[in-house]
C-alpha cells in the first residue's frame, strides 16, 4: 500500500481509503445485513487501507456505528466524518457543530475525530465564517485533529483559510465527472490534501453495470433521489455515452494485466494534487480489487490513451441548483 501526506499538515494516509456511504444502507437499494458492513470494513484495513470516511447522514448514523464497531480494536485506523446542514444533518450553526461531533464521537466509539469535514457548502443554518470557526475550535479543544470541507469551491475554501487552515477538500472526482479537476492546483498551493469521493462513478467504471442494467427505487442511481450524479452518470441519454467509454477502456486494462475498477482508481491516483482516492464496498471482493489499485503504475501514454477517450465523451455537467439536492451525497 503507498501512502501521502494529506495536505501540508495533516496524517499519512493511504492513496486507498474505505468509503461508508453504502454502509450506511439507505439510498443503495437492499440494506447488507450487519455481519456483512463488518467483514467488508474488517477486510479492507486487512488489506492495508488505514482510513474510513463516512458521514452523520450515512444511514442516520449506522455507518458510524458500525464503523465504531469494526475499529473497536484498531486504534491504528484513522476516521473521517462529516456533518451536514439542516434538516439533512444536525445543522451547522456553531452549537450544532458541536452537538454533531460529539454525538459522531459516540457513535464511533472515539474520543477524537481525525477528520472532521463539513459534507457542503451551505449557509442557510449560518455563514460560512461562523461554522468554519466552530470547526476550528473543535481543533482547539482536542476532540478534531485536522478540518476539511467537502463539494466546495475554491472561492469558499479560500474564505475558510482566512480562519484556520483547510486540511482537506472531498470532491466527486472520476472519469465520467472531472468537473473539479481544475480545483486541484489551487488545493496544491494552498497545502490542501484532495481526497475525492465517486471515483468508480458509483459502479459504472467497474464493468458491473450494463445497458440492461435496472435499479429499484430505493437506490439513488434509479433517479428517485434527487441527485446531480444521475443527471450525468445513469440518466437515459448519458448512460450510453458512459457505457460507451467504459467499453472503450477495457482493452487498456486488459492490456495493463488490472480490471476497469483498478484503472480507474490508478487514473485519479495519477492526477496531480490527489491525496487518496475513496471507494467504498460491501463485498470483500471488491474491497481487496480497490486495495489492489494502489500499485498500480499508468505509463505516460496510457493517460495520454485514456484522456483521448475521455475527450471525446464531451462531458457535459447540470449546472449546480438544477436539482433540489446538488449533487449532495
Amino acid at each position: 500500500m503507498d501512502f501521502r501526506r494529506l495536505g501540508s499538515q495533516g496524517p499519512r494516509i493511504s492513496v486507498i481509503g474505505y468509503g461508508g456511504w453504502e454502509a450506511g444502507g439507505t439510498g443503495w437499494g437492499a440494506r447488507t445485513p450487519t455481519s456483512g458492513v463488518l467483514t467488508a470494513l474488517r477486510h479492507a484495513f486487512d488489506c492495508g487501507l488505514n482510513w474510513v470516511d463516512t458521514a452523520e447522514i450515512y444511514g442516520d448514523g449506522r455507518s458510524e456505528e458500525l464503523i465504531g464497531r469494526a475499529i473497536s480494536d484498531r486504534p491504528d485506523v484513522l476516521v473521517f466524518t462529516k456533518v451536514a446542514s439542516a434538516p439533512r444533518g444536525t445543522g451547522f450553526g456553531p452549537g450544532d457543530v458541536a452537538r454533531a461531533a460529539e454525538a459522531s464521537l459516540r457513535r464511533l466509539r472515539r474520543d477524537v475525530i481525525d477528520l472532521y469535514q463539513l459534507h457542503w457548502m451551505d449557509e442557510r443554518d449560518a455563514m460560512l465564517e461562523d461554522t468554519w470557526g466552530a470547526m476550528a475550535r473543535l481543533v482547539d479543544d482536542g476532540s478534531v485533529r485536522w478540518i476539511g470541507v467537502s463539494n466546495f469551491t475554491t472561492e469558499a475554501i479560500a474564505r475558510c483559510e482566512r480562519i484556520h487552515h483547510v486540511d482537506s477538500l472531498q470532491p466527486h472526482l472520476s472519469m465520467l465527472w472531472q468537473e473539479r479537476l481544475p480545483l486541484l492546483d489551487f488545493c496544491s498551493r494552498n497545502g490542501t490534501g484532495v481526497i475525492p469521493y465517486g471515483p468508480l462513478a458509483f459502479g459504472l467504471l467497474t464493468g458491473l453495470i450494463t445497458r440492461q442494467t435496472t435499479f429499484p427505487d430505493d437506490d439513488w442511481r434509479s433517479g428517485t433521489h434527487g441527485l446531480r450524479a444521475y443527471d450525468q452518470l445513469f440518466a437515459p441519454g448519458r448512460l450510453e455515452p458512459n457505457l460507451a467509454v467504459v467499453d472503450a477502456l477495457r482493452p487498456i486494462a486488459l492490456r495493463g494485466g488490472m480490471t476497469l475498477a483498478q484503472l480507474s482508481l490508478a487514473w485519479v491516483l495519477h492526477q496531480p494534487g490527489i491525496t487518496g482516492a475513496i471507494a467504498g464496498s460491501v463485498s470483500p471482493e471488491h474491497v481487496r480489487e480497490n486495495a489492489a489499485a494502489a500499485t498500480v503504475r499508468l505509463s505516460a501514454a496510457d493517460l495520454e490513451e485514456i484522456d483521448g477517450l475521455l475527450r471525446q465523451r464531451a462531458e457535459v455537467s447540470v449546472p449546480f441548483g438544477l436539482r433540489k439536492e446538488s449533487g449532495r451525497h
